[in-house]
């Protein structure tokens, strides 16, 4: 395992982690608003005997930088993903695998760079649009219910409101407590202001759905109450190559529900791909 850090465009430094064989496809884990490279769990140690797995901190999350402004510019998020890649060699036969604002993050590197890096994409309880009225992009009960306490500078406040989504990123079920402890975690040690920045951009990245050329997976959970799943049909249905896999009664966090099934689903996917 190595931690390695990138300085993006703008100056910011992205911190990831590498594992699994050097040598191996890599696969690009974008995590999801309020998380951090740790969220994967498992999940990340299992695809790691498959892949070269390369685990963002996104801006803003973890050890990477949070700078004061900039989260309403796709082209930062995009950049951030660039430069990784960069960093690292990649130029072909990449797998971008975004859950929940990472599958934002990585529609946002599609509309500014293209798929000329990358092999396949893969979209966990995710979206890829954002902002009030854009199709593809509406809001699950669960964060409606945590807005805008999640936003607070108060512990108390804060806490209440990252209650709200329940077990929604764990699943129901035997009890994964220290997943969900893990989660809550990373979602209270990211910064107030940057939470709540990540909410203030308006971005449709319908048309680059549109005109993908590699194959997309789309992987979601029938009761996701934090993304709807009406959001990951909308990749479904736009993307040209789309292959779906909609888990019954499932919510928003499937590699925590079921990591084996989660990476069986994604190494099935790659492996199609030649």
């Amino acid at each position: 395992m190595a931690i390695r850090e990138v300085a993006s465009a703008d100056g910011a430094t992205i911190v990831y982690r590498v594992t699994g064989p050097e040598e191996a496809r890599p696969l690009v884990l974008l995590h999801g608003w309020s998380g951090n490279l740790l969220c994967w769990g498992r999940s990340a140690d299992l695809l790691a005997e498959h892949f070269r797995v390369i685990a963002l901190d996104l801006r803003g999350h973890g050890y990477s930088d949070a700078p004061e402004a900039g989260y309403d510019d796709p082209k930062n998020w995009a950049a951030d993903v660039a430069a990784v890649l960069a960093a690292e060699r990649i130029t072909s036969g990449a797998i971008l695998l975004g859950w929940s604002y990472g599958g934002i993050v990585a529609s946002d590197y599609l509309t500014a760079y293209g798929t000329g890096a990358v092999a396949g994409v893969v979209f966990t309880g995710s979206q890829a649009n954002i902002g009030r009225g854009v199709e593809g992009a509406e809001t699950g009960p669960a964060m409606e219910k945590a807005i805008p306490d999640v936003f607070a500078e108060s512990a108390g406040k804060a806490m209440r409101g990252f209650a709200a989504f329940g077990n929604a990123n764990t699943g129901p079920g035997r009890d994964k407590g220290v997943d969900a402890q893990r989660l809550f975690g990373g979602s209270i040690a990211t910064l107030p202001r940057v939470r709540k920045a990540l909410f203030y951009r308006t971005v449709d990245n319908t048309e680059t759905l549109r005109g993908l050329d590699v194959p997309v997976l789309v992987l979601h959970g029938t009761a996701d109450p934090v993304v709807p799943i009406e959001n990951g049909r909308h990749i479904a249905d736009t993307a040209p190559d789309a292959r779906t896999s909609y888990w019954e009664g499932s919510q928003h966090g499937l590699f925590i529900e079921d990591p084996s099934r989660f990476v069986a689903e994604i190494t099935n996917f790659v492996e199609s791909l030649g």
